[in-house]
């Protein structure tokens, strides 16, 4: 995950909740893509040391345990450098140019400058990142799969210029398609730090409240005794995601007939955001306290990750007759 800015709900639906089952069920590494995070903001550095932590905080608060997945940084284990340097030599440059998450983030991302080899070169990164723990399954979600198809292409041609007659160094691995978040942002839009309808998982109850009441509604609904629809409401997407079928029948019995108000609505809502933010907020808290203990986790697992990368690089520099003992 890139350390561009504070996680919020979206980010905990979409992707750590995926997370946190596939801990119980595979060897996993999680890491914080501070390289990545220079592809679209090289020119603003900070960013990343602002976030960082805070991100890794929150893995740790929702549950990421260390004693079930290495949890690293990314530019602490510089073997992912090497390894995407001498990809880059036997890569096809049209390879990176067909990717089509690159034309269209160029086109959504139009305010910055974009025509660097490392915004070109970040899915042939992604390659390296996979490689290097020679792993066999990806989580990601439908935009993601042509990046882990390029890195199959990419295992494939190494294996074929530099392991003939021997066994394959590295495996071509799957995309783990991982259900996506049915969860919007607060105004029915994405919910994307850049449109200002976030949920953070560190900001303080009071203001989750305050954003939820203000949430706007279905706009037939102007007086307290017009009938609404739910269909037309961001707070009814919420409600899919959270309430029991019984609540949710009754929010739309009480919106369709004027029976319920827009914040008793919502109040049922803010009952299950209470449940389950407050004790992550909670961990996080105590885990921010003890920012000793935090280090030593991430340290341990730089350490992990970086002895498993080091053994594949051994057998890369072999494969290309590049280990000179001397």
């Amino acid at each position: 995950m890139r350390p561009t800015g504070r996680l919020h709900l979206g980010h905990f639906k979409g992707v750590l909740q995926n997370w946190l089952a596939l801990q119980e069920t595979h060897q996993c590494f999680f890491f914080a893509a501070d390289w990545h995070a220079l592809t679209t903001d090289y020119a603003n550095p900070e960013i990343v040391r602002k976030t960082i932590w805070e991100m890794l905080i929150d893995w740790l608060a929702v549950g990421i345990q260390p004693e079930k997945a290495v949890i690293f940084i990314q530019s602490e284990v510089p073997e992912h450098a090497e390894l995407h340097l001498l990809f880059s030599f036997m890569t096809p440059l049209s390879w990176l140019e067909r990717v089509p998450t690159y034309k269209d983030q160029i086109r959504e991302l139009r305010e910055k400058d974009l025509g660097t080899y490392g915004f070109l070169g970040y899915p042939l990164l992604q390659a390296a990142d996979i490689l290097i723990y020679q792993a066999d399954a990806v989580p990601v979600g439908e935009d993601q799969v042509p990046h882990v198809e390029l890195t199959r292409e990419v295992a494939r041609r190494f294996n074929y210029l530099y392991r003939q007659g021997k066994p394959p160094l590295f495996p071509e691995p799957e995309a783990l398609l991982m259900p996506a978040s049915k969860l919007p942002g607060l105004d029915g839009r994405k919910m994307s730090k850049s449109y200002g309808n976030t949920i953070e998982l560190a900001e303080e109850w009071k203001t989750t409240e305050k954003k939820v009441k203000t949430m706007p509604t279905d706009p037939a609904r102007i007086r307290r005794t017009d009938a609404g629809n739910p269909e037309q409401c961001p707070v009814w997407e919420f409600h899919k995601v959270y309430s029991s079928e019984e609540e949710r029948a009754w929010v739309r019995e009480g919106c369709t007939t004027a029976g319920i108000g827009c914040l008793e609505c919502k109040a049922c809502l803010l009952k299950h955001l209470e449940e389950e933010l407050q004790p992550i907020r909670a961990r996080r808290a105590e885990i921010a306290a003890r920012k000793d203990e935090l280090h030593d986790i991430i340290r341990q697992g730089n350490e992990r990750a970086r002895r498993q990368a080091s053994r594949t690089m051994d057998k890369v520099r072999r494969s290309l007759k590049m280990s000179y003992r001397v």
